[in-house]
């Protein structure tokens, strides 16, 4: 069973079981999948400051605060019993074109030349992590949801907004991947 978990899965099997939790969500209650909206939940729980953002009732989506600690769990659970010793491997064609923008250490999930809290204090990761995190917070929550919620939820319900949203994170990426971050990554 181990070896099954611990080997990537098809497309085929993969895709489709993240679209059957769009059905099984609405089965269950009219709910909806995302995880941006945690953030929310879980200040509007917290804080106790009368903001009228967080003045609604919270509590009929704790579930999702429990999905979001299963998926913190799953990878904690998934670090430790599906730990894989051998190093991590990164095509050549990638390690040649991250070697010209000086990243050459791929030991951990992250490049460390990249996310360390060293290089928080360089204009390359202060742009990267700090700018990068915001423009992430501010585009979900400009866009009413995160990836999952407009890609897998909206998409499922047939929702127009959440196809153009999904347009626009997707040309984000591709746009911010081929020609922003190797910019970013030459600074």
């Amino acid at each position: 069973m181990l070896q099954t978990l611990s080997q990537p899965w098809p497309w085929y099997v993969a895709g489709p079981l993240i679209g059957l939790v769009v059905p099984v969500l609405l089965l269950l209650g009219n709910k909806h999948f995302g995880i941006s909206a945690n953030l929310r939940h879980l200040c509007a729980a917290c804080l106790p400051a009368k903001i009228p953002f967080f003045q609604y009732n919270w509590k009929k989506e704790s579930w999702n605060l429990f999905f979001v600690a299963g998926i913190i769990t799953g990878a904690w659970l998934a670090s430790i019993l599906l730990h894989n010793p051998q190093p991590i491997q990164v095509h050549p064609a990638l390690v040649k074109e991250m070697n010209s923008y000086n990243v050459h250490d791929y030991n951990h999930l992250l490049p460390v030349d990249l996310f360390s809290f060293a290089n928080l204090l360089t204009v390359r990761g202060f742009i990267l992590i700090v700018i990068g995190g915001f423009l992430v917070g501010f585009g979900t929550r400009y866009a009413g949801g995160c990836t999952s919620g407009h890609a897998i939820m909206g998409l499922a319900n047939m929702q127009g907004p959440s196809l153009v949203a999904t347009c626009c994170f997707m040309a984000g990426g591709f746009i911010t991947a081929n020609w922003i971050l190797p910019f970013i990554l030459q600074l």
